[in-house]
């Protein structure tokens, strides 16, 4: 250690209140900043882990606007699409891989003395493929199910939960809107979609059950589904297979031009993408503010370190009389705010680090600790301190031996 660094910690330690008070605005500054970081990069791979459940490579298909006469309908309110167009759609366009239709309906379940009221979904075995969705216990959903309209059921975990406990469900008989069914088999945890709904408070049942029993058939389209989940190939264009399905889908209901789509086409990978997107700009904001007080704890050291030049002028005149040089002077003062900047650095960043997974715990919110971005905040504080440190340390090593001498 030179006696420089020797001296300038001696100083430090000499004044250890000031010092510590001086690393405040440092360690406040640091510890945001890790806070943050941690915070954002958790949000970020908790999206990315919804979007990973919701399955690879997904379009889905909806209901668009209607009109009678000359009252026009939202969204949803043309009811046109049917399990031909889904059979069309798996069986003429290049790339997709499956097409399942859904129907839903909301209802009340009941075993027991236990009762819930959830999602009841009607699909198809293809619908398991396109979501990428595993039964984990019992026995998967078969087209022979669906054709002979089955009152069998798949549980989510959550609507397990809510009427079974932990016990198992398989082979238990339980009735929705009292109707008796039999519950074949668990599905795997897929927990929070993106938008924030429980995709495991579901149950899933046959299609054609879910007509017969909860939905009723249309004169008008007796096939007729809620949505279509589509599935494509790795090697297929999302934009390419949207555009292929909007043109058969405008062929089958003979749209004309000027016409109002009769449906929508979605990319769920990019909605889902889009609220990534955002988080990781906020979380950037968030740490660009946090970044705000680093600046501020380097400004107080500027000033504690020329309170510290003034307080030293003796000293450094003395020092400059018996032979050291200037730049031993600077190195000094150069030391001791880069120490003060350092130390701020690591206490903050033991108390972000802290911060962190307590808001995690009690927000129940998932928090990474990325140590690069770690180390980079302890590294920014040691240079926010030299940066600041310089110009008091130059001021000290620009003294006139004599002139400091004789100041009182």
């Amino acid at each position: 250690m030179s006696g420089s660094t020797r001296t300038a910690l001696r100083s430090l330690r000499s004044h250890h209140l000031r010092s510590a008070l001086t690393m405040l605005g440092i360690i406040i500054g640091v510890a945001a900043v890790v806070v943050m970081i941690a915070i954002g990069v958790g949000a970020r791979e908790r999206i990315a882990a919804q979007i990973r459940s919701l399955g690879a490579n997904l379009i889905s298909i909806s209901p668009g606007s209607a009109k009678m006469g000359s009252v026009r309908l939202g969204a949803g309110g043309a009811p046109r699409l049917s399990e031909e167009d889904a059979a069309a759609i798996g069986m003429e366009i290049p790339g997709v891989v499956v097409a399942a239709p859904l129907l839903h309906a909301r209802e009340q379940f009941t075993i027991g003395s236990s009762n819930w009221q959830g999602v009841v979904r009607g699909v198809t075995p293809e619908y398991f493929s396109a979501r990428e969705w595993r039964v984990i216990v019992g026995q998967e959903m078969t087209p022979e199910d669906d054709k002979r309209v089955a009152n069998v059921v798949l549980l989510g975990t959550t609507m397990r939960e809510k009427l079974f406990g932990r016990a198992d469900p398989v082979g238990a008989a339980i009735r929705i809107r009292d109707v008796p069914f039999t519950v074949i088999g668990l599905l795997e945890r897929k927990g929070q979609s993106v938008w924030g709904d429980d995709q495991d408070d579901v149950a899933l049942v046959p299609l054609k059950t879910v007509r017969r029993q909860f939905i009723g058939t249309s004169r008008a389209n007796p096939t007729f589904v809620h949505s279509i989940t589509v599935k494509f190939a790795n090697w297929a264009s999302a934009e390419d297979t949207m555009a292929a399905i909007r043109n058969l889908l405008w062929q089958r209901h003979r749209l004309r031009t000027g016409q109002e789509d009769s449906f929508v086409v979605s990319n769920l990978a990019e909605a889902a993408n889009v609220e990534g997107s955002t988080t990781r700009v906020v979380s950037l904001l968030l740490s660009a503010v946090a970044s705000i007080s680093l600046v501020v704890g380097g400004i107080g050291i500027m000033n504690i370190m020329l309170v510290t030049v003034t307080e030293r002028v003796r000293e450094i005149g003395l020092r400059l009389a018996v032979g050291a040089r200037r730049r031993d002077i600077l190195a000094q003062f150069l030391v001791e705010a880069a120490t003060l900047a350092l130390l701020g650095g690591i206490l903050g960043a033991a108390i972000g680090i802290a911060a962190a997974i307590a808001v995690g715990s009690i927000a129940q919110w998932p928090v990474i600790i990325d140590l690069s971005a770690v180390l980079l905040a302890i590294g920014f504080a040691a240079a926010v301190g030299v940066f600041f440190g310089y110009y008091p340390a130059r001021k000290a090593a620009r003294l006139q031996p004599i002139e400091a001498l004789r100041t009182e």
